[in-house]
């Protein structure tokens, strides 16, 4: 009996445990982008398969995406007529990506766009809801397309006609959103044939699916605000605005559909609505947006008070206690002069061309235009009535750059390089600059050749990452473990034979190796080494290799375009341990320099190292982080690669992983890189830079395994 009992209660442990880790399912839904026509190894590289990678075991993607499909049932090829729109039903999924609507801008199926397309959107949103009234829907805007026949896939028809009508869906099925139109504007080198996306492309949708799933929210909180008046919704953009008075003044606020947790939100200044792509990104990720109108009060004692009542009426209603802050031109004043006032309340600040000093604009005291107008407002809401007032006044943004730089908070500000307007030598760049002596935390985009106008970047990324960081809800996609999609010939590579045909190839070289010596893991620096990879054309470090690893074993695991995910993904559901390598080369995280910043890096290097202590218990690790980059000793990238390696340095501990900065080796005497090692790009190494690399890790290897 008592047999009878430990039996049973093993199999209902067993069942028990299988049941809750049910996986969650998610479907993706779509045409042939989704499918993934034009995407190398498509069966590896489109979205939904990288999305699956990133996510792992306890969900299941399945990508049921057919070329050609329109979402109209009377297009030429209606998605409701497919055998995978049947099984995608059938798969009932928890979570279901749609992005359909490209083919539906072809010439021949936009005359029912009007009539059709948002009663097929509701329907096809409703025949999943009846299958499973939760199903998170979520839908995805059309990419841009770069397409020239005006015939086929035409951009004006997606942005002016589709996009607005999904938004609308959305807004009236409660749907949520995803905007891949502007997050593909500005890389029309991410979909070579005009439309659809390439491999590396699909990373940039898997990635932004990836956010959406794992996105921290707060299911039960909905802003109640008490004694509003004449309180009115529409839709901003497919999400529910709320236009009120509030003690007679004009306010607003947008409500994402999923709250992200702790609540968090952007209080913004002045010309609501226009550039809109970086609130809406915003939106998508769970902050509120709100506006509570200063206009004609220039950032004066007025605005500053009536912002302050403002924002306890958001704390009030549940919002964080840290705001972000958002200004355009004028409002500059309003959101600077407030965080002065307020530095304790500021989770971070983005300012668009902003006005930072009044006598700049409106004043035209400068090189800028000015308005005389404005200008008299100016000086009625601060009480300048002399020559004398406005030589003693001190309210103004750029004279408070002390206690705004004293207040912690980081500061990001986005201009044209030939601004009339606000002038950017009058307003940011004297700014930026006494903020930096004061140790303040400000970074500056400049638009090169662009004036006052247009305000933000068509692809808002760098300002939506910036405001995530600052209120830690960014991804650190440096430690997502994930596969690489990278395919270009010129990588180094034969034609034809991308990613994976590389990973399988170094992980057949390790699966049938025994013995080995020395394994260089790394990107495409260390993939120059050569050795016995057969799929790999550019080897500039060979020679240096039979010299200095002659009488070793050794396989170079260097991939093109690698960053610390993708050797993550390498140790992990590679066979590295194999040969039970005695010394193990780490030299990664310079491909992450343009999408990471140096903590970001520096974790993902950390992950990797945890990775290799487990991965080859038996070996011994040289740590190298990324080498040295940067021709100039000053330029931005040494900063970087500063950054990385003075916190990386404390992952040496000289019994399995041996650390070292090599800036000495490969510099000269003035600290510059030394050109006679390094190709122009200041990464790649030439022959000459191998013979260098390839002594110092023979010495290291010497030290440490034959002492």
């Amino acid at each position: 009996m008592r047999n009878y009992f430990v039996v049973y209660a093993f199999l209902f442990t067993f069942f028990s445990c299988k049941v809750s880790e049910e996986p969650i399912k998610i479907a993706c839904v779509g045409d042939s982008i989704t499918f993934g026509s034009g995407v190398a190894n498509r069966e590896m590289n489109a979205y939904p398969q990288q999305l699956q990678a990133m996510l792992g075991e306890t969900y299941q993607v399945k990508n049921f995406g057919v070329s050609g499909n329109t979402l109209l049932k009377k297009g030429d090829h209606p998605y409701w007529n497919s055998d995978a729109y049947q099984e995608a039903l059938v798969f009932n999924p928890d979570i279901i990506f749609i992005k359909l609507g490209t083919n539906d801008s072809k010439q021949q199926n936009r005359i029912h766009l009007e009539s059709d397309f948002e009663k097929d959107y509701k329907a096809l949103i409703q025949s999943f809801k009846e299958k499973n009234k939760d199903v998170r829907v979520v839908l995805l805007l059309p990419l841009p397309s770069f397409l020239k026949d005006s015939s086929s896939i035409w951009n004006p028809v997606i942005k002016n006609k589709i996009i607005p009508l999904t938004q609308k869906v959305a807004y009236e099925t409660n749907s949520e959103v995803i905007d891949l139109y502007q997050l593909f504007i500005d890389s029309p080198n991410l979909l070579p044939d005009t439309i659809h996306p390439s491999s590396l492309g699909a990373t940039r949708m898997a990635r932004r699916a990836y956010e959406a799933v794992l996105q921290e929210t707060s299911e039960h909180f909905n802003i109640e605000i008490d004694q509003l008046e004449d309180k009115q919704d529409h839709s901003f953009y497919g999400f529910r605005q709320t236009n009120f008075k509030w003690n007679g003044v004009d306010c607003k606020i947008v409500q994402p559909k999923q709250v992200a947790k702790g609540h968090p939100w952007v209080l913004r200044a002045r010309f609501w609505g226009h550039e809109p792509q970086t609130d809406v990104a915003l939106l998508e990720r769970g902050f509120h947006i709100a506006y509570c109108d200063v206009a004609n009060l220039y950032g004066a004692p007025e605005a500053v008070a009536r912002w302050d009542a403002f924002y306890e009426l958001m704390i009030k209603a549940g919002l964080s206690e840290k705001v972000v802050l958002e200004g355009m031109s004028r409002g500059g004043l309003i959101i600077y002069n407030w965080a002065a006032k307020n530095p304790e309340k500021v989770a971070c600040l983005y300012a668009d061309a902003p006005v930072l000093d009044g006598t700049s604009w409106p004043g035209g005291k400068g090189q800028g235009k000015g308005s005389e107008a404005d200008w008299e407002r100016f000086k009625k809401v601060y009480n300048i009535t002399s020559e004398d007032d406005l030589e003693q006044f001190n309210g103004n943004p750029i004279h408070k750059t002390e206690v705004i730089a004293k207040g912690g908070f980081p500061m990001m500000h986005v201009c044209g390089e030939a601004d009339t307007v606000v002038p950017i030598d009058e307003n940011t760049k004297p700014f930026e600059q006494k903020v930096l002596e004061l140790g303040g935390n400000i970074t500056s985009i400049y638009k090169p050749d662009i004036g006052h106008h247009p305000h933000s970047l068509s692809n808002p990324t760098p300002i939506v990452d910036f405001m995530l960081r600052a209120t830690d809800r960014k991804i650190n996609f440096a430690t997502v473990v994930a596969p690489g999609s990278e395919y270009r010939s010129g990588a180094g590579w034969k034609p034809g034979k991308g990613w994976w045909y590389q990973m399988k190839d170094i992980d057949s070289l390790c699966q049938n190796s025994e013995s080995v010596d020395l394994l260089l893991v790394g990107n495409s620096i260390t993939q120059g080494w050569g050795g016995d990879r057969s799929l790999t054309t550019y080897k500039p470090g060979q020679a240096a290799a039979d010299i200095h690893f002659k009488d070793l074993k050794w396989i170079s695991a260097g991939i093109s375009g690698d960053r610390t995910e993708h050797v993550l993904w390498r140790i992990e559901h590679g066979h590295y341990n194999t040969g039970r390598p005695k010394m193990v080369v780490l030299t990664i995280g310079v491909n992450n320099f343009p999408f990471n910043n140096a903590d970001e890096i520096s974790s993902g290097i950390e992950k990797v190292v945890a990775l290799a202590k487990i991965a080859f218990p038996k070996s011994k690790l040289l740590l190298l982080g990324p080498l040295p980059t940067g021709l100039d000793k000053d330029s931005d990238r040494r900063k970087k690669y500063n950054a990385i390696h003075k916190r990386i340095a404390r992952l040496g501990n000289d019994t399995s992983v041996f650390y070292y900065n090599m800036e000495q080796t490969f510099s000269d005497p003035e600290g510059n890189l030394d050109r006679s090692l390094y190709s122009g790009d200041g990464i790649h190494l030439l022959p000459e830079g191998y013979v260098v690399w390839g002594k110092f890790i023979r010495e290291r290897y010497n030290e440490i395994i034959r002492k």
